[in-house]
């Protein structure tokens, strides 16, 4: 059930050490690192190249064609948030623009995720402000219905509590629980660090099938070789 007409104003943000380390990884590694958990669905895409950010949510909760609460989430932003938003219902319509991100820059926010439309792509990217959203649409939205900010949000079927992480880049967005940030942001750590290992191996020839040890299970499974 949604919690409608609500604004909580004093929320518990992830520690600000553990978002700067999350905000060293790509999302895939996060999300490998977390046990495959936490990814939005890809349908959120980048509205322009390069887009990425990392930060602490403050959500909202959007009616169809309504972008009212992104204005009353502005006054929630602080220095390090990223306004992450979902809503009622499907809705492709245009939210967000150039003018509502330059009131959420001022506020100090990194960027925004919607599950919803957004426009003034060109004066997005030149500003460098980054949104992932669900569509790019030229069509307005009105201000008449009541949604609410800071209360547990689904967005692109992911769980998002005010004040988790929220790391988006070119291949997808993942949210951190907030009391998880520390944790996942030390086995991001150990995992990048692996990966370096395995790379310089693939550098010198060496194959993914002796480096993961796959030939006995694919032998047991009946894979033959015939020349």
């Amino acid at each position: 059930m949604h919690e409608l007409g609500v604004v909580h104003t004093n929320i518990k943000r992830a520690d600000r050490a553990a978002v700067d380390a999350l905000a060293q990884f790509g999302v895939a590694t996060i999300h490998e690192a977390m046990g495959r958990l936490g990814l939005l669905r890809p349908y959120i895409r980048p509205v322009y190249e390069g887009a990425r950010l990392c930060g602490t949510a403050v959500t909202v909760l959007l009616q169809p064609g309504d972008n009212w609460m992104l204005h009353v989430a502005a006054e929630q932003v602080q220095e390090g948030d990223v306004v992450v938003a979902g809503c009622v219902t499907e809705s492709e319509d245009g939210f967000f623009g150039e003018l509502l991100a330059t009131s959420l820059r001022s506020r100090g926010a990194r960027g925004l995720v919607i599950d919803g439309g957004c426009r003034d792509v060109d004066e997005l990217r030149e500003m460098d402000f980054p949104v992932f959203s669900r569509a790019i649409n030229a069509k307005g939205t009105v201000k008449a219905t009541l949604g609410s900010v800071n209360v547990p949000v689904v967005v692109a079927n992911a769980l998002v509590n005010p004040g988790d992480v929220v790391v988006a880049d070119a291949d997808g967005v993942v949210v951190v629980p907030a009391a998880l940030a520390a944790e996942v942001a030390e086995a991001a750590g150990r995992r990048e660090d692996a990966e370096a290992g395995k790379r310089t191996r693939f550098q010198a020839g060496e194959l993914g099938l002796d480096i993961y040890d796959m030939r006995p299970k694919l032998a047991e499974l009946g894979l033959t070789y015939k020349d």
